[in-house]
């Protein structure tokens, strides 16, 4: 009797950590008390403000893991300047860090490497509430907690467009775009993750804001 209570008990504790979202396979899922405590003080310090670009959205959140404290949907970036299609729904502190990104990154590699500015970004993953690459049983993905955005193509002000998977291996330009792009993201963001990664990545860019490491502050470029 002991031992089954003592069973039963640890299924309980470790259901707690398996959690399903409607039609998507189940993940796992751990108590990380750094994200509330990040996406906390982005919200107090006020970095994010409402605009026609970036709007608050309702609680992701439910009976499981996934969500944000006060997401945002963000559909432009850089002030309004750089379309994000479809709108991305982030947590507080990936608003700034995709502006950072467009501005600091994308933008001067368009005009050094295609002499062209940059005028639209593919949105092809923000906020999903899934296990990480779409694994059935693996642990949440980033996107679940709208802690990441993936980008699968950049057109630009002459028509252009340029995309991960076709770029990577593709004309000149596009490969040293795209290089360009990836190495300056892991100055950015926490984790980066392209064509060389693994066949996952093969036609986008994954980029999100994780912890990683025993001081949460080591990353991940690849």
């Amino acid at each position: 009797m002991v031992q089954y209570r003592v069973l039963a008990a640890a299924v309980a504790v470790s259901a707690l950590f398996l959690y399903g979202c409607s039609r998507t396979p189940d993940f796992v899922a751990k108590e990380e008390p750094w994200r509330d405590r990040d996406e906390r003080s982005c919200l107090a310090s006020g970095q994010v403000q409402a605009s026609p670009f970036v709007t608050t959205r309702s609680a992701l959140g439910g009976p499981s893991a996934c969500g944000a404290l006060r997401p945002f949907e963000m559909s432009a970036a850089v002030g309004g300047r750089v379309p994000l299609k479809p709108a991305a729904v982030l947590q507080c502190a990936m608003v700034p860090a995709v502006d950072n990104w467009v501005q600091n990154v994308v933008e001067p590699a368009a005009r050094y490497f295609l002499r062209v500015p940059l005028a639209e970004l593919k949105v092809a993953a923000s906020y999903a509430c899934r296990p990480m690459n779409g694994i059935s049983g693996g642990k949440l993905s980033e996107h679940g907690h709208a802690n990441a955005i993936d980008i699968s193509a950049f057109t630009f002000a002459n028509g252009r467009t340029i995309t991960v998977k076709a770029g990577w291996y593709g004309a000149e330009d596009e490969r040293q775009f795209l290089r360009a792009v990836h190495k300056g993201s892991c100055s950015v963001f926490t984790t980066v993750l392209g064509p060389l990664a693994d066949s996952h990545h093969r036609d986008h860019f994954h980029m999100d804001l994780a912890h990683h490491g025993r001081d949460g502050q080591m990353r991940i470029c690849k």
